[in-house]
């Protein structure tokens, strides 16, 4: 069915302009776009005064718990529900069940993505076998299969050696690299960051350099191979401050944050509040304002969910045995418009933030309004006043520590475009 989206404010960034304008829509794609309505007929005529239009979102991240773990949740359900929050495309980590280390895996979830109709499913492949960090993948074979890029989700590559081989063989491929730093021996095993909350509610702490050892050593790797890394979920001030000397030394290196690093702190904790336990851990007040900071001048240049749903029984031990990750798909464009009320994002900044930087990481065609490119679209009312409320959540997962929080924004409509 053909649409024309009239009056809305339409914020493009490939183009880098926030304009009102009309907007068509046929067969999957953008075949009008101008300030004033076409003469052409459209099926449907929507009056967007007061709405933005914008590119549809591209998350970097998203657990969506299938193939190997349905008793949190299915492709389908969390599919259905990242298109109603505006998310059109998602990426996987490669810590599905079985691993995403073989074509036959590859193939299995897009089955599994096909069969469930909702957003764009998009995989990264293992860097190793089995993500155990002694051999490498078949890394040609997977991104002929389709991968756009590879990396060993949470799972430690322990030796520097396999380590700068990946690397390599990724750069020969022109495949990214999707690195977590986080050392393991300094982790150590911990739920907290290492501070003063940690302290006094006596859990096992995760220092700041379990993050920063990991990210220096990747970085030599880079400037020996020269090969594309992206550092997903970063934490703290001194991370930012690594990424960013990395950046100006032209190094290809790319980051994204998890919404809510942005908005959390450790403090959060408090009371061993299960809800709050994610990895990295949440980090300090200044640790947040950095990742703020790096997210507005685009040294972070894209913010992610980092989708995780559990199942009830997940979030109800004692904290430390509690499994980490808060679903997430549903407040990632409200907590970006949040930055936005708060003065840290402009409009057009934020659809960046949250479409054009993510598809380029991963290098897929996304993030434009241009007429003849595919419709994939979110119309949002920037002033719509909500509640999160767990139970009216699409997704199977209730774990968010933003049970209860006013929101000001929300997709109210989504359209997939033409592949």
């Amino acid at each position: 069915m053909s649409v024309l989206i009239k009056n809305a404010r339409i914020l493009d960034p490939v183009a880098g302009t926030d304009t009102v304008g009309c907007l068509g829509l046929r067969k999957g794609r953008i075949d009008y776009r101008g300030i004033r309505a076409p003469k052409a007929a459209y099926d449907e005529v929507i009056e967007a005064k007061g709405l933005w239009l914008m590119p549809g979102i591209v998350d970097l991240c998203a657990r969506m718990r299938e193939p190997g773990h349905t008793q949190k949740a299915t492709m389908r359900s969390e599919a259905r529900a990242a298109l109603a929050a505006g998310i059109t495309a998602v990426c996987l980590p490669p810590d599905t069940r079985p691993v995403i280390d073989n074509t036959a895996v590859v193939n299995r979830v897009n089955r599994i993505a096909k069969a469930a109709a909702g957003t764009y499913v998009y995989m990264l492949g293992a860097l190793t076998k089995g993500l155990e960090g002694q051999a490498l993948s078949e890394m040609s074979a997977l991104k002929q299969a389709g991968c756009v890029g590879v990396g060993n989700g949470l799972s430690p590559v322990a030796n520097t050696l396999i380590a700068r081989r990946a690397l390599e063989y990724a750069s020969s491929l022109g495949i990214t690299v999707h690195v977590v730093p986080l050392d393991p021996s300094l982790a150590n095993g911990g739920c907290a960051h290492e501070g003063a909350v940690a302290t006094r509610l006596g859990l096992t702490s995760i220092p700041v350099s379990a993050e920063t050892v990991a990210m220096r050593q990747w970085i030599s790797l880079v400037e020996d191979t020269g090969a594309r890394i992206h550092f997903g979920r970063l934490s703290s001030a001194r991370g930012v401050e690594l990424l960013q000397s990395a950046q100006r030394r032209g190094l290809p290196v790319t980051a994204d944050v998890a919404a809510h690093q942005l908005f959390l702190t450790d403090a959060d904790l408090e009371g061993f509040n299960a809800m709050a336990h994610v990895m990295p851990p949440l980090r300090q007040a200044q640790d947040r304002d950095a990742l703020r900071a790096a997210v507005k001048s685009g040294v972070i240049g894209a913010i992610c969910s980092d989708h995780q749903p559990h199942e009830a029984d997940a979030k109800i031990n004692p904290f430390p045995l509690t499994e980490p990750g808060i679903t997430a798909l549903e407040t990632l464009l409200p907590l970006s418009l949040r930055l936005v009320q708060d003065g840290v994002l402009t409009p057009l900044q934020a659809v960046a933030r949250l479409s054009l930087a993510p598809a380029r990481v991963l290098g897929i065609e996304r993030g434009s309004l241009a007429a003849g490119t595919a419709a994939d679209l979110v119309l949002v009312d920037p002033s719509a006043a909500w509640r999160l409320d767990p139970a009216e959540l699409l997704s199977r997962g209730r774990n968010t520590p933003f049970a209860g929080a006013d929101f000001k924004g929300r997709a109210l409509r989504t359209w997939l475009g033409a592949a």
